[in-house]
């Protein structure tokens, strides 16, 4: 037993030094399939996308021998134009992008792009290899909250900017369901057992993950036509660029008839999530120790390679919110075999991606012993764990640095693709580095997983950094650079207003969930608890930089983004201090009161329609528009209903009853008139003949009033909604801002705990240690 503790320690302590080259034997074969020349070539195509008329300044080098075994570039100035060396087409890209940012104060960010080229070029001539093996991009729900709807010029552009940042390691799930689709007929299942499975397409991940089934679908052939097409140009495109697509392997989940078919077989129906209703919740799982798992994991993997090719990388979450019927350590042991065993049968090579979200929310379920069992079942190295959310409630260190599986470091930071200004900013300043210089460290990567993008690039943009920093960047000089970069020029007033934001809404440290959840945007009820980590007045004095800054950036499509997101966020908080006035005076059943506090809340919702409305990033309109196009090449009028009633149920009910109740909320133009405000207008005029009668507030009758006549009507609604913006965004702004600029010196505290913002912050960074964590 000795022996066993000493070569398990030795082991141990020999992991931290020998850990790039035990995971090169395990990882190596991770890497660009296509040749020198075609990466060469598509970097060249992606540049000449950028800067059309400056392209040919910039000549392009793959050379694999460049880095020692992590991706590397070189920059230099030759002949009056700019030579990119590096190891991959993403190495590359990443240097061409490298020199646009620091050298031409540039930026291509998910919705602003800011060229700006010097006739000219700058002298150059720097090194950069990159800390890990991989970057890592998507969370499985991204698919779902910003993607559903795309197009493949929006994909395009998008791939483009994975390439120019760096990540090598990306999802790739559209065209799933047309792979499953021949599975199920093959395995006998009829059309209509297929139907009732497939959710509709703005769901999707939440069916591939045994969550739900069923609702908004089912899917046509003509969705099952264009996803394939889409998927084999994504996969071509990101392949020529040098990233690694990671696939879809079987998890266990099964349509309901598969029950029937095969009666003797061990499988179990899921727990209701989130109160789906029997109709849509609940699909089979199948025990993966059956031999019928091994079956169809192997003939889903076969279609899937013949139909895409691979890259040997397989995403499988098997637990993702629901928990293994039996605490066995054998059993879990077992289960993680078959499941890697069904990945192997066919591609001997596979490497098992796990989101390891399972541990953070059934945190008490997997225990060590039972995240070990798990973790360990399959050889080292053969597996990747992405730590899903490592800014928040990371469990690298409490689960060991995952037994010896390698992780990937990443930032989650967005649930739902809701809109709210937030970061932790000091956290992805310096954790990452912490983890990666660990001992025994098996980090191999850094990750971007937000369930949705187009929110708070800074955030992003300071992270991704991560790639090549090796110590924290300091957070006022980098900002001015961003400031320069995003908007063409800079000002101390807005080097001012963006560094108070970097320090305290954008530096979240706590271990309070952000869900999205303000008063304007939750369903009406008077028992919401506001928060804030800030002061409201910290938000106010950034706000005011930005306003009297705007004359000076008026041609600037960052600066303008940026201002409405300030104005909305600043209405927003205005929104929770009204609330908790109204809420008050219904409890003191002061009518009076109720009807002033109320009435400025409810003036809050035209001046967040019109700044909104002003910017082409917050309009309902094109979600809805992107929704209605997918249907447009198989002319059926019935898609274009289903797409667009998926897309406007994910933003609002989330099911057919609300059971994730504005989870996904967007603030958005479109939005806010026809669903927010009218929903608190019926709430407040109820409220008022409450008091007015001295009545009692029947809480049940007027949710489902509100239900009926709004939430749920609103997902029916096909009225066309504006998909261009109107209005002047700096007028609107400085109107808002001269309107509300009585509550400058307004403080809004956090309600949490019944403590101030002050006393929440009191052991902050103790609380959020692991070992602490584990004890709460």
């Amino acid at each position: 037993m000795l022996n066993r503790q000493l070569c398990l320690l030795l082991f141990t302590s020999f992991l931290g030094v020998a850990l790039c080259d035990n995971f090169q034997s395990t990882l190596g074969h991770i890497k660009p399939k296509v040749s020198v020349y075609d990466q060469e070539n598509a970097v060249k195509q992606l540049i000449k996308r950028i800067i059309p008329d400056r392209y040919q300044d910039f000549i392009v080098e793959v050379n694999n021998e460049i880095g020692n075994g992590n991706d590397a570039f070189n920059i230099q100035k030759v002949n009056d134009k700019i030579k990119i060396t590096a190891s991959t087409g993403v190495a590359v890209a990443t240097g061409f992008n490298y020199y646009l940012k620091y050298f031409c104060n540039s930026q291509v960010a998910w919705q602003v792009t800011r060229i700006e080229i010097p006739e000219i070029l700058p002298q150059v001539n720097l090194t950069i290899t990159l800390n890990d093996r991989f970057r890592y991009y998507q969370n499985v729900c991204t698919t779902g909250y910003s993607f559903v709807w795309w197009s493949w010029e929006q994909w395009e552009k998008h791939i483009d900017w994975m390439a120019l940042n760096a990540f090598n390691l990306v999802l790739a799930f559209n065209g799933q369901e047309a792979i499953w689709d021949r599975v199920y007929s093959k395995l006998n299942l009829t059309q209509e057992d297929i139907d009732e499975h497939f959710s509709g397409p703005a769901f999707l991940p939440w069916l591939r993950m045994g969550n739900m089934r069923g609702w908004g679908g089912p899917l046509s052939n003509a969705w099952h036509v264009r996803s394939l097409m889409l998927q084999k140009q994504i996969l071509g495109r990101m392949r020529s660029l040098g990233i690694i697509p990671v696939l879809s392997a079987f998890a266990g989940h099964l349509p309901r008839a598969f029950k029937s078919l095969y009666p003797d077989t061990n499988m179990t129906k899921m727990e209701v999530w989130n109160d789906f209703n029997d109709t849509y919740c609940c699909p089979y799982f199948l025990d993966p120790t059956e031999d019928l798992f091994n079956k169809i994991g192997t003939i889903f993997l076969i279609e899937q390679i013949n139909e895409f090719g691979t890259d040997h990388v397989y995403n499988c979450d098997s637990f993702n919110e629901v928990d293994p019927s039996t605490k066995d350590l054998t059993y879990l042991q077992n289960v993680g075999k078959s499941i890697y065993k069904a990945m192997t049968d066919v591609d001997p090579k596979s490497i098992w991606l796990m989101q390891g979200w399972l541990f953070v929310h059934s945190f008490f379920y997997w225990t060590n012993e039972r995240a070990k069992a798990l973790l360990t079942s399959i050889p080292l190295g053969k597996m990747i764990v992405l730590d899903l959310q490592s800014e928040q409630f990371p469990q690298y260190d409490r689960l060991h640095q995952y037994y010896g599986q390698p992780y990937i470091w990443c930032m989650l930071h967005n649930f739902g693709g809701t809109l709210g200004i937030f970061g932790s900013t000091d956290i992805i300043n310096e954790r990452p580095i912490q983890a990666r210089n660990a001992p025994n460290s098996t980090m191999i990567g850094i990750g971007l997983t937000p369930e949705g993008i187009n929110q708070n690039y800074v955030v992003y943009d300071f992270m991704i950094e991560n790639a090549w920093r090796d110590k924290p960047r300091d957070k006022k000089e980098w900002v001015e650079g961003y400031i320069r970069r995003r908007y063409g020029q800079s000002n101390k007033t807005l080097v001012k207003s963006w560094s108070i934001l970097m320090e305290t809404i954008y530096n979240y440290k706590l271990l309070f969930k952000i869900r999205g959840h303000y008063a304007i945007s939750i369903t009406p009820k008077l028992n919401f608890e506001t928060w804030a980590w800030y002061k409201s007045t910290d938000l106010h004095e950034a706000w005011k930089g930005f306003i009297e800054s705007a004359d000076d950036f008026k041609d600037s499509q960052g600066f303008l983004h940026d201002l409405v997101d300030i104005t909305r966020q600043s209405l927003q908080v205005y929104g929770d201090y009204y609330y908790e006035k109204l809420k008050k005076d219904f409890k003191n059943k002061d009518l009076h009161s109720f009807n002033e506090s109320s009435s400025k809340f409810l003036e809050l919702f035209p001046d967040l329609q019109d700044i909104l409305a002003s910017n082409k990033d917050f309009l309902l309109g094109n979600w809805i528009r992107d929704a209605k196009v997918c249907a447009n090449n198989s002319h059926n009028l019935q898609d274009e209903k289903l797409y667009e009633y998926n897309a406007r149920n994910q933003i609002t009910l989330w099911g057919p009853g609300g059971e994730i109740l504005d989870y996904a909320n967007k603030q958005w133009a479109g939005v806010i008139d026809e669903y927010f405000e009218r929903r608190w207008v019926m709430f407040i005029e109820y409220a008022m003949k409450v008091l007015r009668d001295n009545d009692h507030l029947n809480k049940d009758y007027i949710k489902t009033k509100i239900f009926k006549e709004v939430e749920e009507a609103f997902t029916f609604d096909t009225r066309e909604v504006p998909t261009k913006p109107k209005g002047n965004t700096i007028e609107i702004a400085k109107q808002i801002h001269e309107k509300w600029s009585d509550l400058k010196n307004v403080e809004v505290y956090s309600k949490r705990s019944g403590k101030s913002l002050e006393e929440n912050f009191v052991g902050t960074q103790s609380f959020y240690e692991p070992s602490v964590i584990l004890k709460k």
